[in-house]
């Protein structure tokens, strides 16, 4: 499967569920409800103890699975030798542009401002990850695309069931969802999260 591939189903994904789990365990519980709900994309992040148990755990799920939270090179390597398809970090890392590069993995860096985005274009990053997305309005997808019509947006960070199809339509590739489905597994369990996956999904 080749770069442009992935990202052709991060598009038509159109949702990313961005897992934190409190260990490996809940990491590919939330996972596995999110995909029975229809999300087909989940990003697992670094920030969850043992990870890699989570990526192992989760290889046979029919998802495009990935790695967030990527603060370095070593990381992203790491990430991809464990099955990762793409890889996500909070903001620009050359050194992660280049690796991924290599590979031929997309790299989706968070980015803030018009000089940011311009740089990971440059570095190769096909999809940028607007983040965090709360601060912004939907039409700054299209306020960005004046100067820099190629840079494709996946904003993330107060993505929610009310704003998700405003940003959809205002020309983001996909969106990435991540505090809502905590809230609902430690609400209601995976349950609850299987639930509002499928509402998401409704909703786009």
């Amino acid at each position: 499967m080749n770069k442009h591939s992935i990202i052709q189903q991060l598009t038509e994904a159109k949702v990313v569920a961005v897992i934190r789990g409190q260990n490996a365990e809940e990491a590919a519980q939330l996972s596995k409800a999110a995909a029975e709900g229809g999300i087909r994309a989940i990003e697992l992040t670094y920030t969850t103890p043992q990870v890699e148990a989570a990526f192992k755990e989760l290889q046979n799920e029919e998802i495009i699975l990935g790695a967030g939270s990527v603060m370095d090179s070593e990381t992203a390597r790491h990430a991809i030798l464990a099955g990762a398809k793409f890889i996500v970090s909070s903001h620009f890392i050359e050194d992660v542009a280049a690796l991924c590069n290599r590979y031929g993995i997309p790299y989706l860096p968070g980015c803030m401002t018009i000089r940011e985005m311009a740089m990971a274009l440059e570095a190769g990053c096909d999809v940028i990850k607007l983040f965090p997305a709360s601060q912004f309005e939907p039409s700054f997808i299209k306020t960005v695309n004046g100067p820099l019509p190629n840079v494709r947006i996946m904003p993330t960070g107060g993505i929610n069931q009310e704003n998700i199809k405003s940003w959809l339509d205002a020309g983001a590739v996909a969106a990435g969802i991540g505090s809502d489905l905590n809230k609902a597994y430690q609400s209601g369990g995976y349950h609850a999260v299987v639930e509002l996956s499928r509402k998401y999904i409704q909703e786009v």
